[in-house]
């Protein structure tokens, strides 16, 4: 019990500051004048009182955290965040579960962009603002954010740095303090968010839309303000925009503080994750654009240039947005989709899956075991442009991604036991675990997963937890050298 209790403190302290963050749909529903005021009042004041009460209770066994703690922390942050983001959703949706409500936080925090609700026409503007919101602040992650705010609260952020930033290589820092990495790259995500915002508005689109939607394309969440998400507009320069900003999403985002720092677009070049990602992207595109044009429902490749671009963007970087139904496509063009969106993110990215940079050390992984077949006693060094990967970064690459296929086969097994059609279920735990959205049959882009049942809910929940604490971080709780001193 004194192991949890300074973890408790801490968590208490991040749910007083979460509750603040009613404050902006606060002001969206007085502004909007959409009735919903009272209900976000109710909500922070459960929050604050939460949050107070845990913080109060355990102030005295503040003390630094140990490495091991950041790893509990992490998950408690993000399942006690989306427990707590719920209350808003319950009081101004009638005849939302509890089951419901959880699901549609956990994918607004985790960047899945999956939703249980129909009617987003209809929803009230600050209730359609909360879930975009969350989208954002969780689309660098929370606990980057923490790590930003945890030294004003007494404890250090490092072990969360590490516990919860993807990708392989966690140990670089753009800044020698780990405070001051995480504030330059929340800058960065500020300011690109902004130019998005202005540019949709730009564009067409109203604040409302133009903000949510620069919300969900920043954070690669994917949720939309309207049922029909990014089709209702039926704009190329709309997609067009997306397009970009849901590519340097995409990026790792200490190539763009970089690239900022200097001044200069060399640092995209020197990328080689960034350049890799882009390059597949853009050959998969005109592939499929082709094969569409002749084997598929479009006369004219224009037409399919512009709906391959802009969906097949939107899955391979896990962000979830749609423009139609491509389910309707022959079945090569959506299963390439998927299998994009698990190796496209970078590291450092607000995507998902196993991300790029873990793709191009397996690969090379695969040809260096193919060279010592031949030739035993060259010694031939996993290499990722200049750079020399070490054998246990190699190692741990390895052993992620047999966990992470063995649990997309687990939760498979387990929604095609509980009555999904295989499809439907294979597509709906890669797009969960990838925290991409959409996925087929059942959960595919013109349906959504409302006819989900409670269980299968709460399996996919899982998943698009699994896949943004990147499997380990969950996982290493269940095991038992994780309890001993």
């Amino acid at each position: 019990m004194h192991k949890i209790l300074p973890i408790a403190n801490v968590l208490g302290k991040l749910i007083v500051l979460f509750g603040t963050l009613f404050v902006f749909p606060l002001l969206v529903s007085y502004i909007a004048d959409d009735g919903q005021a009272a209900d976000f009042w109710v909500a922070m004041g459960v929050v604050l009182l939460i949050g107070g009460t845990l913080w109060i209770c355990t102030h005295r066994y503040v003390r630094e955290l140990k490495p091991r703690d950041g790893f509990m922390l992490v998950v408690l942050l993000w399942t006690g965040f989306a427990a707590v983001a719920t209350v808003p959703l319950m009081l101004a949706i009638e005849g939302l579960s509890f089951t419901d409500a959880y699901f549609e936080t956990m994918s607004a925090l985790t960047t899945t962009g999956a939703t249980v609700l129909s009617g987003l026409d209809h929803l009230p503007a600050s209730i359609n603002f909360w879930r975009h919101f969350l989208n954002w602040v969780g689309g660098m992650g929370i606990i980057v954010l923490a790590v930003a705010v945890l030294p004003l609260l007494g404890v250090g952020g490092m072990q969360l740095y590490k516990a919860e930033t993807p990708g392989p290589i966690k140990d670089s820092k753009l800044t020698p303090r780990i405070t001051e990495t995480a504030k330059n790259l929340w800058l960065i995500y500020a300011a690109l968010t902004l130019l998005c915002a202005l540019a949709l508005k730009l564009a067409g689109m109203s604040w409302l839309d133009a903000v949510c939607h620069a919300f969900a394309a920043l954070s690669l969440g994917g949720l939309s303000t309207h049922d029909a998400s990014v089709g209702y507009f039926d704009s190329p320069l709309i997609e067009a925009i997306l397009i970009v900003f849901m590519l340097l999403a995409a990026m790792n985002f200490a190539t763009h503080f970089v690239a900022w720092r200097e001044r200069r677009i060399r640092a995209y070049w020197r990328d080689y994750e960034a350049m890799s990602m882009l390059v597949l992207i853009g050959i998969s595109i005109v592939v499929l654009a082709v094969y569409l044009r002749y084997w598929g429902p479009y006369a004219y490749f224009p037409n399919a240039l512009r709906h391959v671009a802009f969906n097949l963007v939107s899955i391979a970087t896990d962000c979830g947005f749609v423009s139609m139904d491509y389910d309707r496509w022959p079945p090569f063009a959506p299963l390439w989709m998927l299998f994009l969106s698990c190796i496209c993110a970078s590291s450092g990215s607000t995507g998902g899956g196993i991300k790029m940079i873990r793709t191009l050390i397996l690969s090379r992984q695969a040809s260096r075991e193919m060279l010592s077949l031949l030739h035993p006693a060259v010694v031939h060094p996993v290499k990722i442009g200049p750079a020399v990967i070490p054998n246990s970064v190699v190692s741990a690459v390895l052993g992620f991604i047999f966990v992470y296929f063995m649990s997309i086969a687990t939760l498979t097994f387990m929604l095609t036991a509980s009555g999904m059609d295989f499809v439907s279920a294979f597509s709906a735990i890669i797009a969960c675990i990838n925290n991409a959205g959409p996925g087929l049959g059942q959960v595919g882009p013109a349906f959504n997963y409302q006819s989900l049942g409670d269980v299968q809910t709460w399996i996919c929940t899982l998943a698009m937890l699994l896949g943004r604490l990147e499997v380990f971080t969950l996982l290493i709780l269940f095991n038992p050298a994780f309890w001993r001193r």
